[in-house]
């Protein structure tokens, strides 16, 4: 039945990776099924018949689609089915999707979808590798043009500077290095990094290593190409008509070179607007197609006059040096109510953060395919139309809000204190309020500051720089912290966050086919010169050392650790015991399996009332010790003594004292401070104490 069949080894990280084609999926452009160990993806390549109209970009869309059965486990909505995609879907469609973008034909305009569905995980084998490698086969086999393939590896590191290929689960776990490099058999094409404070030197070899282990995987797909592939097929090039480009460009070639000759966003859009209607009133044939031509046309001539700039005469459109940053202020402690906040500002990008602390039950519960189940740390980012000065309204966040909150929490993890050092979750939001380039960066920055400011107490300060690129040829320049325009004309968006010791992640976005390894370097050592100077000019002079203490409006957290058989009392039945500590007590209590206790309350007797009272249900007295208590109450036959938080024993009257004692009023009163040793429990479970033996010594 399925004549067209074929299945295709390899063997990638001393794992198998198997690529299947010709059996499901055969109405897409192109399809197959990737094995890697277990884990299977679905790959399918669709492209529309015709162009879209009326745009001037290449309408592409990655989907990475998660689904709970690859792991044996059945939604927890409602509906008990797959809802929007989570956060974790969303990054790894971003990171599949930067890597194939640059290599369409810069002229296709025909819709492009690359669907890839997580059929079955093998935790020990990438889903987002098989599926970034499916992306690439799919594309490679369709007749959709592409001028693929890509290959791509996760690469680790041991402590002790070990490099990892596609580390196992258990692997994972102590690496330091949380490293995904896509490239081509002659460049690499992306790079996307967590780590602990890498050095330089360990990330570029790293990543040469990585690019040296996807040579032979490239060759790998290529024969499969060179058997089973496509011919492409042919589209209308929506290039623009070269002869109109010419006419307008000389005609408002000059105009656009003094509109773009200044550092403020506001003046050159101002000097922008008469030039755009301009060229709309002299060239515009009336209909929407040629308005778009128009635009389209208009970009080419400020994106030339950019460049032009930068590789004749070296020169930016803010007048700075290539290695110069804008620039810079750095605020904290701007509002009193919240728990933490910082401002900063580089250029005219300002980003403002604010932290939140909350017990450990306000960590974020994570419902997807990957190991992580829930998350202390989040960093949500907000980037609203004001600070582009755009009239939109406010909506749900996108994938590159996503992706920015994303990027900026991994920069910081690697230096927030413990659990059991700091026992709070931490929320951190970043709110764009001006951009003009590198927001993601000025909110590692913020971020920061406002968790300094917030008493938290991390390892080392974190500061984020991006660098950018123009290439032509063979020739090629990088500049240190590009601004919007440099950005969206130039060839690549560099970004580098991490401390002085070393890199916490990276993140590169790319508009050509690839770098070299000559640029790689220099990227990592200009960035490594920017955070340094941020950190040591404007964030240590900001704040120099995380607040002693948290805010007043902050909770207050305690930890402590209760023996696991006691869990259950601390608890009671149906939760009414620990119910009854919080509302006696104002505090609000969080208990882990392992028997991780965590209290926390804006007030700090609330505390140390609920302390109080469950240190009193764990305790367990020792036969023979001495303890030192109050009396309670007093009956015929003896005194009944709380002798720790919550235990309370009986003293008998010939326990009271040497003497033969007649009446338990002779020897002590109500309230009256005793000490006494623990002689153990009856067999109706009371706790027999005795004065006479504690007088013993």
């Amino acid at each position: 039945m399925f004549e067209n069949h074929k299945t295709f080894s390899y063997e990638l990280a001393g794992r198998p990776l198997v690529i299947e084609t010709g059996k499901i999926a055969g109405l897409a452009n192109g399809s197959c099924l990737v094995h890697y160990g277990d884990t299977v993806i679905l790959a399918c390549a669709t492209a529309s018949a015709r162009p879209r109209d009326g745009i001037d970009f290449l309408p592409l869309s990655v989907d990475f689609e998660e689904r709970l059965y690859s792991v044996g486990r059945i939604p927890g909505s409602y509906l008990k089915r797959e809802g929007r995609p989570s956060e974790k879907a969303i990054l790894t469609s971003r990171v599949i999707d930067r890597p194939i973008r640059p290599l369409f034909p810069k002229d296709l305009r025909n819709d492009v979808n690359i669907s890839l569905t997580v059929i079955a995980v093998d935790r020990d084998c990438s889903p987002e590798i098989a599926a970034m490698i499916g992306a690439s086969v799919a594309l490679s086999i369709s007749d959709i043009p592409w001028n693929g393939p890509i290959g791509g590896v996760f690469v680790g590191m041991t402590p002790d500077g070990k490099f990892i290929i596609n580390p196992t689960e258990k692997q994972r776990e102590t690496s330091i290095l949380d490293l995904t490099v896509a490239a081509t058999e002659s460049k690499v094409v992306m790079i996307e990094a967590g780590a602990n404070e890498v050095s330089d030197d360990d990330m570029y070899n790293a990543i040469m290593l990585a690019h040296a282990v996807i040579k032979p995987l490239i060759e790998f797909i290529n024969k499969i190409v060179a058997e089973i592939g496509k011919p492409k097929f042919e589209y209308p090039s929506c290039e623009v008509d070269p002869e109109l480009y010419e006419k307008v460009k000389n005609a408002v070639i000059d105009d656009v070179r003094a509109a773009l000759d200044t550092d403020d966003k506001n003046v050159r859009d101002e000097r922008m607007a008469p030039i755009i209607e301009r060229v709309y009133n002299e060239f515009d044939g009336g209909d929407a197609e040629t308005h778009v031509v128009l635009d389209e046309i208009l970009y080419k001539i400020q994106k030339y006059v950019v460049r032009r700039w930068l590789l004749d005469d070296k020169k930016r459109v803010d007048g700075r040096r290539l290695d110069e940053i804008r620039p810079l202020a750095a605020e904290a402690g701007l509002f009193k109510r919240v728990h933490g906040s910082g401002l900063f500002t580089r250029g005219q990008t300002q980003v403002m953060t604010i932290a939140t602390l909350g017990p450990i039950s306000d960590s974020q519960m994570l419902d997807g395919i990957f190991d992580e189940d829930t998350k202390r740390y989040m960093h949500h980012y907000n980037m609203p139309g004001y600070s582009v000065g755009e009239a939109k309204s406010s909506r749900s966040p996108g994938r590159r809000e996503i992706g920015h909150g994303a990027l900026a929490e991994r920069s910081l993890v690697p230096v927030l204190p413990s659990v059991e050092e700091f026992p709070y979750a931490m929320r951190l939001v970043s709110e764009v309020v001006s951009s003009n380039g590198s927001t993601s960066q000025a909110s590692v920055c913020g971020s920061t500051l406002a968790l300094m400011d917030a008493g938290v107490p991390i390892k080392a300060p974190v500061a984020g720089i991006s660098c950018g690129l123009i290439t032509e040829g063979e020739r090629w320049m990088t500049m240190i912290d590009i601004q919007g325009l440099e950005d969206f004309y130039g060839d690549m968006d560099f970004k580098v966050a991490g401390t002085h010791k070393g890199i916490t992640s990276i993140q590169m976005d790319l508009k050509i086919d690839g770098l070299t390894p000559e640029i790689i370097r220099e990227a990592l050592e200009v960035t490594h010169k920017g955070r340094d100077y941020i950190i040591d000019e404007y964030i240590l002079k900001a704040i120099p050392a995380p607040r002693a203490e948290v805010s007043e409006y902050a909770p207050k957290m305690l930890s402590m650790k209760i023996p696991v058989d006691k869990i259950r009392e601390v608890i009671g039945t149906g939760g009414k015991v620990i119910q009854k500590i919080c509302a006696d007590t104002g505090a609000k209590i969080d208990i882990e399996d392992d028997g991780s206790l965590f209290i926390s309350a804006v007030d700090k007797n609330s505390i140390a009332e609920a302390k109080k009272i469950i240190d009193g249900i764990v305790f367990e007295p020792e036969v023979g010790a001495i303890y030192e208590g109050v009396v309670t109450r007093i009956i015929p036959i003896g005194a009944f003594v709380e002798f720790a938080p919550g235990k309370e024993g009986m003293v008998h009257i010939s326990k009271l004292d040497f003497a033969r004692t007649e009446k338990v009023e002779d020897v002590c009163q109500v309230g009256d401070k005793m000490r006494v040793k623990f002689l153990g429990t009856d067999e109706k479970g009371r706790m027999n104490l005795s004065r006479k033996d504690a007088l013993k010594g």
